[in-house]
């Protein structure tokens, strides 16, 4: 028997049509300027992961084709695959020589990742776009447009998709869990908005994992499910050692290392985001970033986690007594 688990929510409950998209309301209204005219350029579409980037240009390609037609006339590719632009030019070829199925007289090819293409092969994708202008448009998908040269950036129409509001993310939250029938509360919609940082995706996927455990969509739950540490924990930790109470903060840290099963850069992480709430001056806010910065790339350098993070809080605590 099939679990109603095992389909992936980010896939079940991603947006049909531009009118099903959440946030970006000036992006949505150029995109159905383009159906109107059933014309487009090449699209540039650049922002954070989990922002809406590929479901965007899925539901533009269904408005303009039709869900009849889309998946002749949409070709899909990521650009980090290991094959390379050879490989891509190889596809573009066979996918842009046939004729559009419809009324459309062009066809879209969507290159996902496009950052992550060399230079070279981004010159190379140039002169690709340039032969099947007249039968293709193409549509990057990337997270950094800076990593993006200008000779393709000037051939394209760039949309910078933002993290998503708060707001916006715990409605669709809510409609996935009235709809799935989870037992929740504000509370534990707040802890998965606090993780995911406006990465609607990763919203989603946490809601899936911790609706599979069984469980209800409760605070405690949730952290335990994504293997994250509560922040009123890692605040008094930090408030520990800013009192000088360096062996109580260090438990602290043992515990929830233990109980949460984190990482070094998973604390890091963590505290990194809870520094600007601690009542301590703006210049020691500066030097604990500064140290913070040095211990997360030690650890990712392959030091002891454990190490690092017990010298940030004797860090933490020499400096208390400087104030």
């Amino acid at each position: 028997m099939t679990s109603k688990y095992d389909v992936m929510w980010t896939e079940k409950y991603r947006p049909k049509t531009l009118d099903d998209l959440r946030g970006h309301e000036d992006i949505i209204i150029r995109l159905k300027g383009f159906v109107e005219r059933k014309n487009l350029p090449h699209l540039l579409f650049a922002g954070p992961p989990g922002t809406g980037k590929t479901s965007a240009l899925l539901a533009l390609a269904i408005d303009l084709y039709g869900h009849a037609n889309v998946s002749r006339n949409l070709l899909e590719m990521n650009a980090s695959d290991d094959r390379g632009i050879d490989a891509i030019r190889t596809k573009v070829k066979e996918f842009a020589r046939t004729a559009s199925y419809g009324d459309i007289p062009f066809k879209i090819i969507c290159l996902d990742e496009a950052d992550s293409l060399t230079s070279a092969a981004q010159h190379a994708l140039r002169r690709t776009m340039e032969r099947y202008v007249k039968t293709s448009r193409f549509a990057l998908i990337c997270n950094y447009s800076s990593k993006i040269i200008e000779p393709i950036q000037s051939r394209c129409a760039i949309f910078r998709f933002k993290p998503l509001d708060e707001k916006s993310i715990r409605e669709f939250l809510k409609y996935i869990c009235d709809n799935e029938k989870l037992v929740y509360d504000e509370e534990g919609l707040s802890t998965v908005l606090y993780i995911c940082e406006g990465d609607l995706r990763k919203a989603v996927n946490i809601l899936q994992s911790t609706a599979a455990s069984g469980k209800s969509v409760e605070r405690i739950t949730v952290l335990k499910t994504v293997g994250h540490a509560d922040p009123e924990r890692i605040k008094e930790m930090l408030s520990l050692a800013l009192s000088g109470k360096f062996e109580k903060s260090r438990e602290v840290l043992q515990q929830l290392i233990l109980e949460f099963g984190l990482s070094g850069t998973d604390v890091t992480h963590q505290i990194y985001r809870e520094i600007s709430s601690l009542s301590i001056s703006d210049n020691m806010k500066l030097e604990v970033t500064e140290f913070l910065a040095e211990i997360d790339f030690r650890i990712s350098e392959g030091a002891s986690s454990n190490i690092q993070l017990t010298s940030f809080l004797a860090k933490l605590v020499k400096e208390s007594n400087k104030e």
